[in-house]
């Protein structure tokens, strides 16, 4: 859920680096439903047995580590995050959930991966993360790692934090990412949108998109 410029610089924000705080503050922003949320973009994702997947600005790693326990020892999972402290809580968490995760301490801004390498990249929550003018180098970095005809998962607020008051602003770095800009950029870098729309908690919105095939 959090992500680093494209020099590595330490992520800002507030909880950031008190990821125990913020599974605390994730689990009241969703009303208490987010395994119901998490389900939910793992359906949307279409992960599914024998793929790679990775999961980029996984936060403390909870929709990574149920797509390990969906795939199993058939697929492959990573996850980056560019905050020690959340990969810190994430590998705790896989480790006492006894699934396998290669987790990095990375920028989604170049990650550390092969070209071509994964079925499927999710990142949720984690764009509103990000400088405007990073967005586009992200989405070249996800179409990069991934193989001709993947897919990505993009899930992220619709409206700012200013907008949705409350302890929002807490979880918020640069505010919305309108559902008709985050289309463009994939579009813009080789993605075919095959869905989108809202979750149905807050004003979260979903784009699922394929990366096309080379010609």
């Amino acid at each position: 859920m959090t992500a680093s410029n494209a020099h590595g610089a330490r992520a800002a924000g507030i909880l950031l680096h008190a990821p125990g705080v913020y599974d605390l503050q994730v689990w009241l922003a969703t009303g208490g439903r987010e395994r119901r949320l998490r389900e939910e973009m793992l359906r949307l994702s279409r992960a599914s047995e024998g793929e790679r997947v990775l999961d980029v600005g996984c936060g403390t790693g909870t929709l990574a580590i149920m797509v390990a326990q969906l795939l199993g020892s058939s697929g492959e999972v990573a996850a980056i995050d560019a905050s020690p402290e959340m990969v810190a809580r994430a590998r705790r968490k896989a480790d006492k959930a006894r699934v396998a995760v290669d987790w990095r301490e990375a920028s989604a801004q170049a990650l550390p991966f092969a070209d071509a390498r994964f079925d499927l990249v999710t990142s949720t929550l984690m764009l509103h993360h990000l400088p405007r003018r990073d967005l586009d180098a992200f989405l070249r970095e996800v179409r990069r790692v991934l193989k001709p005809g993947g897919r990505v998962l993009i899930v992220d607020f619709a409206s700012s934090s200013r907008q949705q008051g409350g302890i929002a602003h807490l979880l918020h770095r640069f505010g919305r990412v309108p559902p008709a800009e985050i289309l463009a950029l994939a579009e813009s870098q080789g993605f075919v949108v095959a869905e989108r729309g809202p979750l149905g908690v807050r004003d979260l919105q979903y784009v699922l998109a394929t990366a096309r095939f080379a010609p």
